[in-house]
């Protein structure tokens, strides 16, 4: 495994200011740049005061409202912070003709990917009909399940899925049929999470609520079929597929503004934010699972974003990028 794993070095108290982001740099209104096209086009579904996907309808956990919106785009980017402002890490070359991204959510890496590569088709994929009206004219979005029969045709050079795998029930049927798209040579590449809070030194609690959080998280989708933490060992999904040259790099991203250094402390900031938003989408459809009463769901919510705001301890989640070839002849 290549990757930068190293222990994040952390700040000291004359390293952060009061005033060093400013709001326009973490509001979460801010972070999407394109108007999405009119919600009345499409329909919906509503649940517990949120807005999920309608077409197939319970497939995905997480809703699709703005709010959701807004931390998609607040994950999209820290990571570019992380990465020094890498999409992705697959070598697909100068002039790739095709590139698809399974679950493209608000579609922002598919238009930014449309931009770095302007001669190439586009295609982004998703249950939740959400992505810009404006786009570039070598992007288009579709409305599909990824887990579906593929109707996406043939000869793709890279087939890109970001932060998917941890909600779905067939990560590896959704390689299977990546690697038959794919042209001999091409390349996938699956970006997620780990799933799981790490500390590199004594400062979480034992009994931190974010960890159980994410414990429950891992236990209750389990019930669904749904693996939380399969980043950990996408390598042996790709390898049984019969995908080669499987590489992946490896970025611890900060949730907090405790690093020493000033870009993972923007990382960290965007992180907390998307952190306190991952634990009110999810409760939801997590606690019920655990036949948990809506007063424990509350208190429970409630301690555990109090910890996550008032926490002084040096947690991170690990963030994969995992890429592999199609045997350039089969």
């Amino acid at each position: 495994m290549v990757g930068s794993g190293s222990e994040i070095a952390v700040a000291g108290p004359g390293d952060v200011q009061d005033d060093e982001f400013e709001t326009s740099d973490f509001d979460a209104s801010s972070i999407s740049r394109f108007g999405s096209v009119p919600s009345s086009i499409y329909r919906h579904a509503y649940e517990n005061g949120r807005r999920y996907h309608k077409y197939r309808y319970g497939t995905y956990p997480i809703p699709n409202d703005e709010t959701e919106q807004n931390r998609e785009d607040m994950k999209h980017v820290a990571i570019l912070e992380l990465t020094r402002g890498k999409n992705f890490f697959a070598p697909i070359g100068d002039y790739p003709k095709k590139i698809i991204d399974l679950g493209t959510g608000t579609g922002t890496w598919a238009i930014e990917v449309a931009d770095m590569f302007p001669s190439a088709e586009i295609v982004g994929c998703d249950l939740s009909p959400i992505q810009p009206f404006w786009v570039p004219s070598n992007v288009r979005f579709i409305v599909d399940d990824i887990e579906d029969e593929w109707v996406h045709g043939d000869n793709w050079d890279l087939v890109h899925i970001r932060q998917v795998f941890p909600a779905i029930q067939d990560p590896p049927g959704v390689c299977r049929q990546s690697f038959s798209h794919l042209r001999p040579g091409g390349w996938i590449e699956v970006q997620d999470f780990g799933g799981i809070v790490k500390c590199d030194d004594d400062t979480l609690p034992e009994d931190s609520l974010l960890v159980q959080f994410y414990e429950m998280t891992v236990e209750a989708l389990s019930k669904r079929g749904i693996r939380w933490t399969i980043a950990n060992d996408m390598d042996q999904v790709l390898q049984d597929v019969g995908f080669v040259n499987i590489q992946c790099k490896r970025f611890k991203c900060p949730i907090g503004i405790w690093p020493k250094a000033k870009r993972l402390r923007l990382v960290g900031l965007y992180m907390k934010s998307a952190f306190a938003d991952l634990i009110d989408a999810l409760a939801p459809r997590v606690f019920p699972m655990l036949s948990k009463s809506p007063q424990q769901m509350e208190e429970f919510l409630a301690s555990a974003q109090n910890e996550l705001q008032t926490t002084n301890a040096h947690i991170y989640l690990d963030y994969f990028f995992w890429y592999a070839q199609r045997p350039p002849t089969d």
